[in-house]
């Protein structure tokens, strides 16, 4: 029966594609290509399913990004040409020089891009680089991503986690940045549901819950607006959309604030029909409509028609107050402009004109710069790489009038470096507006811009904290090495010189040896000590008199079973307590103080820059900033085994400051077995109410969730919350 209805589904999904791709592919072209698939199929045992998965992903590039001849063939030939039974010559030869291009691109990145190889500097930079190939494969590993997390459900729990957080952590910003906002929408939110499936649960029902008050609310809104419209003779379109689950989540978590003080879970979108000559003049004619009927908000008025967005993205965007008094966001575009929303940059391929080809190429050249240079490594360039596609722009005026686009939170360094890198190594200031300011001010829109410099100015390591952009943090790193170099090549001269007066034989090893015995990480680090007078001389012929042995002992002393402990927070490595990533056991950790994690917590592990291991809370507040900037870093955690430990837990109690409240409190938790109070401090306000925060030690969740429950009960206690 599973078999029938596999043949079943398969031969829909090519009957889907022969009627999707008929216009791209003659019929020889067709059969050559079904040939080619029987071939490889046969040739590599391959199931059913891996070849629905082709023809879904080659449905999937037609449907969503409008995608043609040239990238369906690719995704239905890459695993012939990569298996050998094709080469990228005949490739070329038969099918042309663009296939060639993008299967080889396909081909490097299903090689290189493996979880375990991610982390890896030169597969790395061999990935990206088969990125800014040819923008069509990027596409492609998009519309892959996204048929995988389609049917995400059918991977092993772990894996679902992995991918979940990489698609949100990389993918959808990779898709926001080409202006796929429809598969970015899609990404978010299948792995909101994977990651946190209790609030994307939680915030569907109550989408569906409010379904038919919502849509009462839009039929109110548009329908005197489409009267109004009609008297104006354009044609158009007007709807109401539901803004995304993962949106939604995103407002209640900045805002701090419950799904039902969410007002605007909806845009309503009018898309015109007009001729590209008169689409801006259309556009601010339905703005002038919709103000004279619904008041605006000026501060909320988004103009991407002027000045369209990096990625092609054009459409106006205003907040009025509708019915209810309730804040409404309408979007205002034409039928081009939307087609290039949801489909990218492959909808500017099919508009010609433009400044779509000027984007992409601006784009592609920022991907090159990235990885040309040296001095990056992997985890870096994903930084970078990040960074650049999930920032808003900024426009800015050189003195002569030339416009200049950074991302958000640039500064002068950043415009400066953007000139020339001596401008930006020896710049101290800038005229901004006739005003001066210093090289850590954040540029505004309209700003006109003139960098003062010194030639006695060098760059410092704080720089790389003041800047934004990739080529000026590259140009930082670059300067910075120069320095520390020329800095190490001079306390090496004085040391050899200190060493000859002194007459002591020191090779190598044993400058290394004394580097380290001084708590130096590197001989370099210790050289430039040296220069700077860091470290006295004093020091150094005391540590060379000391006995031999004794240094050589302490250098080839085991690493194993060696750990350090902090002051501020002490390693846990309790044995069989906590299985980290795929099934270790017995890895050291520690508990993050942000959320205070305890056993039976929903964790994860995280790996700090130092490559200690923390322990947080999935709920932790600092969470969908770890996903969203070093979703790389994280790991799978679960707690395992029996717990013999106590955790510190803060809990914050309100409630009405009657006397004896507290002591009944503190009464409470004396009595309540293996839970032990540390500390308590209460605050009265005039409105009769106490808040105590009370620091308890409690063995698991269970014994947690028991004591707040008992404290519940006391009377005149409001509430009673974990921070």
């Amino acid at each position: 029966m599973k078999n029938e209805i596999a043949d079943k589904t398969f031969k829909q999904l090519y009957r889907e594609l022969l009627y999707n791709a008929a216009p791209f592919f003659a019929l020889d072209e067709r059969k050559e290509i079904q040939h080619l698939i029987n071939e490889t199929a046969q040739a590599k045992n391959f199931s059913l399913a891996h070849i629905e998965k082709l023809l879904r992903v080659a449905i999937l590039g037609i449907e969503r990004l409008g995608l043609g001849h040239t990238a369906v063939l690719s995704v239905l030939l890459y695993e012939t040409v990569q298996y050998g039974l094709l080469s990228i010559e005949e490739v070329e030869k038969r099918f042309g020089k663009s296939s060639a291009i993008v299967i080889s691109g396909l081909i490097k990145v299903h090689q290189l891009y493996d979880k375990k190889l991610v982390f890896d500097n030169e597969n790395f930079r061999k990935l990206l680089m088969s990125f800014a190939e040819d923008i069509r494969v990027i596409m492609i590993v998009l519309v892959e991503r996204l048929d995988t997390m389609y049917v995400l459900n059918r991977y092993p729990k772990e894996d679902q986690q992995t991918i979940a957080r990489e698609t949100s952590y990389l993918y959808a910003p990779l898709a926001h940045r080409l202006g796929l906002y429809q598969i970015k929408t899609e990404l978010e939110d299948l792995s909101l549901k994977f990651t946190s499936n209790e609030i994307y649960k939680d915030i569907a029902h109550k989408l569906n819950a409010t379904k038919a008050v919502r849509d009462k609310y839009i039929t109110e809104f548009i329908t005197p607006v489409e009267k109004e419209l009609q008297k104006t003779g354009l044609k158009f379109e007007i709807k109401g959309r539901t803004k995304s689950i993962f949106s939604i989540w995103n407002k209640i978590r900045k805002k701090q604030v419950p799904f039902e003080k969410i007002y605007d879970l909806f845009a309503i979108r009018i898309i015109l029909d007009v001729p590209t000559e008169q689409e801006k003049a259309a556009c601010w004619q339905v703005y002038s409509v919709v103000t004279d009927m619904y008041s605006p908000n000026p501060n909320r008025l988004r103009d991407w028609l002027s000045m369209p967005k990096s990625n092609g993205y054009e459409s106006l965007h205003i907040t009025v107050l509708g019915p209810e008094a309730k804040w409404v966001e309408v979007q205002i575009r034409t039928r081009r402009m939307d087609e290039i929303a949801e489909k990218g940059m492959a909808a500017h391929w099919k508009y010609k004109g433009g400044t779509s080809e000027g984007s992409a190429d601006n784009w592609l050249a920022h991907i090159r710069e990235l990885l040309a240079n040296p001095d990056l490594d992997a985890v870096e360039i994903l930084d970078e790489f990040r960074v650049n596609v999930y920032d808003e722009e900024v426009f800015v005026f050189t003195p002569k009038g030339e416009v200049k686009k950074f991302a958000k939170g640039s500064t002068i360094l950043d415009f400066a470096f953007s000139i020339h890198s001596n401008i930006g190594s020896h710049c101290v200031g800038a005229l901004v507006n006739g005003k001066h300011v210093p090289i850590r001010y954040e540029l505004q829109n309209g700003d006109q811009i003139s960098v003062s410099t010194l030639p006695s100015q060098k760059p410092k390591t704080d720089w790389l904290q003041w800047v934004h952009s990739s080529k000026a943090k590259s140009k930082i790193r670059q300067a910075l090495k120069e320095i520390q170099f020329k800095d190490a090549e001079s306390g090496k001269e004085l040391l050899q010189r200190r060493l000859k007066n002194w007459k002591v034989d020191c090779d190598e090893s044993m400058v290394t040896q004394l580097a380290r015995k001084l708590n130096y990480k590197t001989i370099s680090d210790f050289y430039q000590a040296v220069n700077s007078e860091k470290v006295s001389m004093s020091a150094i012929r005391d540590c060379l008199q000391q006995d031999k042995k004794e240094i050589v002992e302490t250098s080839l002393r085991s690493a194993e079973n060696f750990s350090t402990e902090t002051d501020l927070e002490k390693i846990t490595s309790q044995e069989d307590v906590l299985v980290i990533d795929q099934g270790l056991k017995n890895i050291q950790y520690t508990l993050a103080k942000c959320c205070n994690p305890i056993y039976g917590d929903d964790i994860f592990g995280f790996v700090s820059i130092n490559g200690g291991i923390k322990i947080h809370r999935c709920n932790c507040p600092n969470a969908p900033q770890m996903m969203a900037r070093f979703g790389y870093r994280m790991l799978n955690a679960r707690w395992a085994g029996k717990n013999a430990s106590q955790y510190p837990i803060r809990l914050r109690v309100v409630g009405h400051d009657d006397i004896g409240i507290v002591s009944n409190i503190t009464s409470i938790i004396g009595k309540t077995d293996k839970v032990k109070m540390r500390s308590i401090s209460v605050d009265s306000n005039d409105a009769g109410l106490f808040e105590g925060n009370i620091t308890v030690m409690v063995e698991d969740l269970g014994q947690l969730e028991q004591l707040t429950k008992t404290i519940l009960t006391i009377k005149g206690v409001k509430s009673v919350s974990r921070i």
